[in-house]
Formats: C-alpha cells, structure tokens, sequence
C-alpha cells in the first residue's frame, strides 16, 4: 500500500485528517466495529443507504416479476456498472496513467465495511442503485416515461433535477460530517506545502466542487436513466422481450455511456483551461448557469407536467401505484434521517469561521461546511416531488389504467 499512501502524499495528509492510516489498508475487504467509526453519524448514514439498495432491488425484481417489465432492474445494474468504471480511476488515478490529467481528487473516511484498500465504502456501492431508482420512480410515477416521442428526453431531464436534489442534500453534508474529504487547499488541513490542492476539485459551491455538483449529481444519471429507458423500457411495452444477452449489453452500454456523459458534458468548463492556469472564474460561472439550467428546465417540466394532469390530459395513476411501495419507504426513510442529520449540524455550521467548523464543534470539528441555502431549496424539491407521486398512487386505478395503456400504443 505504501505506493499510493507515502508519506506527505494527498492521500496520507487526508486520510489522517478523516482519522485513519491508510498504510495497512486490506487490498480486498476490511470490516469494522460500526461503534468505533469516527463518529456515530457515519453508522447511520451507511445503515441507510444499504437498507435503501436492498429495497430498490427488491422492488426491481418485483417489477420484473410481476409486472414484466426489467427497467428497474437494469437500471439498479446500469448503476453499478457506472460505478465500477468511475471509481476505481477516482481513488487511484496512478494506475490508470491519470495523475496528471485529474489527480488525487477525495478520500472517503472508513466505515464498517470497505473495500479496495480502504478506499470504497459498501455505502457507495449501493449509493447509485438506490438513489437512482428513487429518481427514476418518482419521475416515472408522475407522468414521464410514458412512451410518447421525446418522453425519454424530457423525462431524463427531470431525473437530471430530482436525482441532483436527493443526492446534494448528501453531497453538501459530508465533509462537515468527515464522511469524506476533498483534496483541495484550504486551512482545515495540516499538511506541508505545495502537498495539497487538486485543480480538478476547483471550484467550489463551499465545500463541494461544483463538478460533483453538475457531474455526478446531475449529469450521470440523466444519461444513464435516458438510454435505459430508450434501450429497455421502450422495446418492452412495444411488446419486445428484453431478456438474456439482449438485456446485458444494454445494461453494459448504458453504465458505460453514463461514464463517457461526463467528460464530454464538462467541455463547457474544460474551455477555461485546466490545472492552476484555469480561469476558475469563468468555470464557476459557467457551472451555475448549468446548474440553474437544469433547474428551470427541470421545474418547467414538472410544472407542465402538473398542469396537463390536473387538466385530466395525462393519467397516471398506474405507474404511481406500481412505484409506491418502493416511494413510501425508502425517501422518505433517507429525507427523515438525512433531515436529521442536518439538524444535528447546524449548530457547528452557524457557528463557522470562514466556512470552518470550531475544533470543538460537535460530532466533528475542523470541518468546510456546505451551502445550506441550497440544500434548503433542495430539500423543498424533493419532499414535493415525493410527494406529488405519492398523491398519484392514490388516484383509483380504474380511472387511468386503460388512457395509461392507450398512451402507451400511442
């Protein structure tokens, strides 16, 4: 291990900093004591997250067989397969030849189980399962999706803002909480010179690097989601049986493709420069208007969306009920404890000095904090998102099952 954690090496300053040694890591698979983590937020958050992608597998397996229809389940896979081409080059950019072009970007702290070298959590691992099916639900559950020309695209669009609401309300939260630190240079870090400050964690929305904010909480799983649709859902209420191989290349193909999304869809920014010579300046500013984007185009939709089913133009009422049992647990079980865990936050965050928690801040001090106002508008989205879907489940069934199924013929 000591070839990728030398001493005044990124990953040595960080992981020290998260309260691990990183010298002794298991090459494979380590497992700890939940109650000797860093803090007792790191067990719940991880608790969370796997009873999450237990039950988005759980009702993707269901969908399948009762329903017929492998979207679910190949977007539950589709997530894992992104996953394991992104984040292996993420944690160790030496052995892939990428330490010049993106470097040590973040570790992520030790919880109770890890893998490859203490650098993958299982949480992440069923991270993107989970929130992706979350998305996708919700979104499927209001209308979208429902096989009419564009619906792919406009409903991609949606899960681009759904899935960016869900996953910042976490992304914000974490460096305060040390579940993870990002390699950036700035004073809650002691480490020689020169040592630290990864160009490609810069900028920043506070703690956060705007590239994860547009790049992994937005970007990714829009594409991933647009070409599972295209590939899987569409052919199957067409009456095409997707099983076999015909199902595992589209899979395949789709994690892959949601890897590629994001470089290509970073060229906006990469036209400043990269390294310390980019403009960071007109980076940032191209990253929020991205952002704001997505979230105009995004609450457009739904608003539409909203309208034309108030309107009685657009029934469904039969995708929503399909999707609430999945709905009414899992986010809202992640909004309650993540709303929590806010709460238990905030006053180490009010109490921050240029955006720095006291030492003795509570359960973690030295910490960057996020940008509160924007998960407060994040948290809003999301509970009324869910919210709207949930109400869709309720509508009687009879009422929109068979104008669900002329939509789809249509």
């Amino acid at each position: 291990m000591t070839a990728i954690c030398e001493p005044s090496t990124p990953a040595w300053v960080i992981t020290r900093y998260l309260g691990f040694l990183c010298e002794d890591a298991n090459p494979v698979v380590t497992l700890r004591n939940p109650v000797n983590l860093e803090n007792w937020t790191l067990p719940v958050l991880e608790a969370t997250i796997i009873i999450g992608a237990i039950l988005a597998l759980i009702h993707a397996i269901r969908r399948w067989r009762d329903d017929g229809d492998p979207t679910n389940l190949a977007l539950w896979l589709g997530a894992l397969v992104y996953l394991f081409i992104i984040e292996p080059p993420l944690y160790f950019p030496e052995w892939f030849g990428m330490q010049d072009a993106m470097g040590f970007m973040f570790a992520h702290n030790v919880f109770t189980v890890e893998f490859m070298y203490d650098r993958l959590p299982l949480y992440i691992i069923c991270f993107y399962p989970a929130m992706s099916q979350v998305a996708y639900e919700i979104v499927r559950a209001l209308g979208f999706f429902d096989g009419t020309r564009y619906s792919a695209l406009r409903g991609a669009l949606v899960v681009a803002l759904v899935y960016q609401v869900f996953y910042e309300i976490f992304d914000q939260l974490g460096p305060q909480l040390r579940w993870w630190a990002w390699n950036v240079d700035e004073p809650f870090y002691d480490a020689p010179a020169g040592v630290l400050g990864n160009p490609s964690a810069v900028p920043l929305l506070d703690a956060v690097p705007w590239s994860s904010v547009w790049l992994f909480a937005t970007v990714s799983f829009a594409a991933l989601t647009f070409f599972i649709v295209r590939w899987v859902k569409n052919p199957t209420e067409r009456g095409q049986e997707v099983r076999g191989w015909s199902l595992t290349w589209r899979i395949l193909a789709a994690g892959a493709i949601a890897v590629v999304s994001m470089p290509l869809l970073s060229i906006t920014t990469a036209i400043f420069g990269r390294g310390p010579d980019a403009n960071q300046q007109a980076q940032t500013i191209v990253f929020a208007i991205q952002v704001f984007a997505i979230w105009v185009i995004g609450g457009w939709l739904l608003l539409r969306q909203w309208r034309r089913q108030r309107a009685g133009a657009i029934p469904s009422g039969l995708p929503a009920q399909q999707a609430a049992p999945f709905l009414r647990v899992f986010p809202v079980l992640y909004l309650v404890v993540l709303a929590v865990l806010w709460a238990v936050a905030l006053p180490a965050y009010f109490a921050a000095t240029d955006g720095v928690t006291g030492a003795a801040a509570a359960p973690t001090g030295g910490t960057p904090i996020g940008n509160l106002a924007y998960v407060i508008a994040c948290f809003i989205v999301a509970v009324t998102v869910l919210t709207a879907a949930l109400r869709q489940a309720r509508r009687p069934r009879a009422a929109v099952a068979e104008p669900a199924s002329d939509a789809v013929r249509a």
